[in-house]
Parts: C-alpha cells; structure tokens; sequence
C-alpha cells in the first residue's frame, strides 16, 4: 500500500459565511452529529447561528475536530452551514475514491491517530496544521472502490438495526400514552397522587468517590443511559463502612434516578433488574415503591417527552451541572391504574427489551464485522 499525507488525501474547505435567517434551517451543528453513524438525522436552529459558520455543500464529510474523542463524523446531506468546531472535507480523487473517503476518516486508522494530536484539556481540538502532516496507508483505487461496496453494505444494515431499535422504543412510548394516558389529562380517571403517595423507601446513593478496587459494584451516573437502560459496561467499585451499606445498598426492583448532571441529562432513570448482589449506588436516588405502582411503570412515564420535559422544567443550578432533590422528586404527579394493566405493561415492556438486546446483538456482530474489514484493508 502506498503512504499519503493527510493533505494529499483530502481538502480542507475554509469557505465561512456569516448565517442569515434562512441558514437555520440547514444548519449543522457537531451536537447534531452522532457518533457510529454517518447519518445525519437532526439538524436545524431555532434562531440564525451567531458567528461565522463553514459552508458545507451535498455530500462534503463533516468532521467534530473538538472533542474529536467523540468520534463525530457524518455525510452532508443538503447545502448549508456547519459548525466552526469541526471541519468539512473533500477528497483527492486521484489519491482516494470518493464514495470510499467517509468510510476512511470514520475509521479508527484514520479517528485514532488524529485524536492523538488534539491540543489542549478542557476541549481538546484538531489543528488542521498537524492533521494535514500525518500519514496513512491507501490501498490501491480499484481496492477502495471493492472495499467500499462491502463496507457501505455493511453500513446499511446496520442503519437498518438501528432504525429498527428506534422503532421498538418508539413503539414502548405509544403504548404507554395509550394504555395510561397521561397525569396532565387523566382520560381514563385513574386515581391521581404524587410519587410520594407509593413509595416506601427514597434514599440518596453515598457520596463517597469510587476506585478501581472495592467490595461493592459502585454505580454512577453513566451506568444510567438517556434511552432509560442500565448499562454496566463500565462499573467502578467502592468500599464504605457497614453502617452505611443499607441505605446506598441497590436491589432488584428498585427505581435509580439521576439526580444531577448537565440539563439534559439529569433525570435519567432506569429500573435495577439484575440479580447482582453488593451494588452500591453513588450520586443516584434510589427509590422502592409499595405494592400499588410497579418501578417500570414510573420509569417509562420519566423517559418519555411528557416525563423528560416535566424533570427539565425540575432542575435548579447550573445548566452544565443542574440539580433535582429527592422532595421534588416525590411531589411528582402520577397517575395509579390497576395493577393488572401494570402488569400487562411490563410484559410488553420485557418482549420489547428482549426483542432490543437481540437487535444490539446483531448490531454488535455486524460492527465487529464491519471494523475487522477496515483493520485488514487499513494500516
């Protein structure tokens, strides 16, 4: 394989314009960007962008130079205006074939190593000036051109899981709204009362920092994902005196809600269903409920927009580090339907679950696939 520098790969396109009304609504901003997905799917402001922007045309590659850690790269699906925290590429054709290029700079060959270069702490940034000095392998255009069939159809079912998950969570939400309604409107004359009113047990996790070694699983406020999973990928662990485990201490069952964070984030709350003993909770409220309210049916109400909303319009403090307390929490509003219909609902809620993990697992295995054949053709 022949060995290029970065700027005899692609172009760095400067152009800038300073938005006018109309820009916001081909406006792209790196919060719009998710990471594993070369797929924009939101974009847009609510007001024309202050500051100079990047013109970006149909189908230029998008790239979050800040933060790059993230790994936030897309394909410009329209004309229109991106973030001046990332930067628009263009390829060499005659060194890298065009429909090949996303692929490559969404790489990890290509992702790792200008992470490597980020200068600075609190945001650390891509500087074009070292970027366009490094070096990477290409395979031959012919390659590109073969790799790149393999790889977009790869990418395609992998979009097609994703839409599927979406789907499936989506469909959780509207079964909710249908089966319950909601407190604000109370269709079917439920008994109304607050949180307060069922449960038996609020307590605030300790907030003692965790370690890499500890008797107790420590749970933290990223185990707890946007979507309402408990995610225990990555747990730390903690250990604290006797006299303190019961009140911190998680059971299966039991309601786990972040209490603060940023303001999109706080709020976030998952049902602990894992027969995991010693667990430990850490900046999380940690509530039990009685025999009249099941945890997933307050967890669902939460994660929907009408529980989403009701805890943003909660949060005091900072926007970067908002604040809920437990007696705010209590004094929600919910609304009691029998306990049958409850249970009806966690069973769809389990099939949905069930039919989600199988999804990721699928989408897992299609990932592993996919960057094995990048790892092979690459570096």
């Amino acid at each position: 394989m022949a060995k290029y520098r970065f700027e005899e790969i692609a172009y760095n396109s400067t152009e800038k314009k300073k938005p006018v009304e109309e820009d916001r609504f081909t406006y792209i901003g790196l919060e719009h960007l998710d990471p594993g997905t070369l797929k924009v799917t939101r974009f847009g402001s609510d007001v024309a962008p202050i500051g100079e922007k990047l013109v970006m045309k149909e189908g230029d590659v998008l790239f979050g130079k800040r933060r790059a850690y993230q790994k936030k790269v897309a394909v410009a699906p329209f004309d229109g205006i991106f973030s001046a925290h990332g930067m628009v590429l263009r390829p060499k054709e005659d060194v890298i074939d065009k429909s090949f290029f996303p692929l490559f700079i969404s790489s990890d060959y290509f992702l790792d190593a200008a992470i490597k270069i980020s200068v600075g702490s609190l945001s650390p940034t891509i500087n074009w000036r070292d970027l366009k000095i490094l070096e990477f392998e290409l395979p031959p255009l012919a390659e590109q051109r073969k790799l790149a069939k393999v790889l977009w159809a790869v990418n395609a079912t992998m979009e097609s899981y994703k839409r599927l998950i979406t789907a499936t969570e989506q469909f959780v939400k509207t079964q909710f709204i249908e089966m319950f309604g909601l407190p604000d409107s109370n269709v079917y004359g439920w008994e109304s009362a607050t949180i307060r009113d069922v449960v038996t047990d609020v307590r605030y996790g300790t907030s003692k920092p965790a370690s890499d070694e500890g008797k107790y699983t420590y749970l933290r406020m990223n185990n707890i994902t946007y979507d309402g999973q408990l995610d225990l990928s990555e747990t730390k662990a903690i250990d604290i005196p006797d006299e303190e485990v019961d009140k911190c201490l998680v059971r299966r069952g039991d309601l786990l809600f972040n209490r603060t964070n940023s303001r999109v984030l706080v709020g976030k709350t998952c049902v602990f269903n894992e027969d995991k003993p010693m667990v430990i909770a850490g900046y999380i409220i940690r509530v039990r409920f009685g025999e009249r309210i099941l945890p997933e049916y307050i967890s669902t109400m939460l994660n929907i927009d009408y529980g989403k909303k009701l805890l943003l319009n909660m949060c005091k403090g900072a926007i970067g580090q908002a604040n809920i307390n437990a007696q705010e929490f209590q004094n929600i509003s919910i609304l009691v339907p029998p306990m049958e219909l409850q249970l009806q609902f966690k069973d769809l809620l389990r099939q949905a679950d069930k039919s989600k993990f199988e999804l990721e697992q699928a989408l897992k295995e299609l990932d592993s696939i996919y960057k094995r054949i990048i790892s092979e053709n690459l570096g």
